[in-house]
């Protein structure tokens, strides 16, 4: 199963992951977020790290050109749309790089309503709570407003995944819904302090999911 771990603020703790078999590292570009990457890995150290490990940028309603040079600069394998960003605006990015748009949840949401505009123009999409503000919440994600859905594109999910989640994330993606799930994503419940990984609570939980934390297809 893959695995991305978001909010990394460490560049030591990024190569940690990967030598585990991490699959994606998320870094959070939003200046309002408690794990805003920007003022704790310059773009230079960001291309230092090497590795298989994908580098995911998050960004919240930030111009083309803006989100474009940052891409460039920190050289970015995907970037994760958690704004209100138009189909437009997903269908112009994703002509450069890879395209996440997260979709915030409540229980009762169409969700197949909100996800048909960004079909054609996104990668992939992620499933995370509905909270104040935007970003994630690290509430736990009810995972049954999907089992309703029929979803036709690969998603990431989130939504407060925790130790402990492995059994059931295990049983999830044997069922239809599951079928379509590309990455999970874990992070606030994987933390020592906002932006500071529990090496060894990720280690764990690796090894649970994926026996002795090769990277899915490997």
């Amino acid at each position: 199963m893959r695995i991305k771990v978001c909010g990394m603020t460490l560049p030591e703790q990024v190569i940690a992951l990967d030598e585990m078999g991490v699959d994606f590292a998320g870094f959070i570009f939003y200046p309002k977020s408690p794990r805003f990457v920007a003022n704790k890995i310059p773009a230079e150290r960001m291309r230092q790290i090497k590795g298989h490990i994908a580098k995911v940028g998050v960004f919240v309603n930030m111009s083309y050109d803006e989100l474009m040079r940052t891409v460039d600069d920190y050289r970015l394998d995907m970037v994760q749309l958690h704004g209100d960003e138009s189909a437009v605006y997903c269908e112009k990015v994703s002509n450069y790089v890879t395209v996440v748009k997260a979709f915030r949840l409540s229980d009762n949401d169409p969700i197949e309503w909100m996800v048909k505009p960004y079909h054609e123009a996104t990668d992939m999409s992620m499933f995370d709570t509905l909270g104040a503000g935007y970003g994630g919440t690290g509430k736990k994600f009810d995972w049954n407003v999907l089992r309703k859905t029929n979803i036709d594109k690969i998603y990431f999910l989130s939504g407060g995944i925790e130790p402990g989640d492995e059994e059931k994330l295990k049983e999830f993606i044997t069922e239809p819904v599951g079928k379509k799930m590309f990455s999970i994503d874990i992070n606030s419940k994987f933390e020592i302090t906002a932006g500071v990984k529990d090496i060894e609570k990720i280690r764990s939980f690796v090894k649970a999911l994926n026996g002795n934390g090769s990277r899915s297809g490997e």
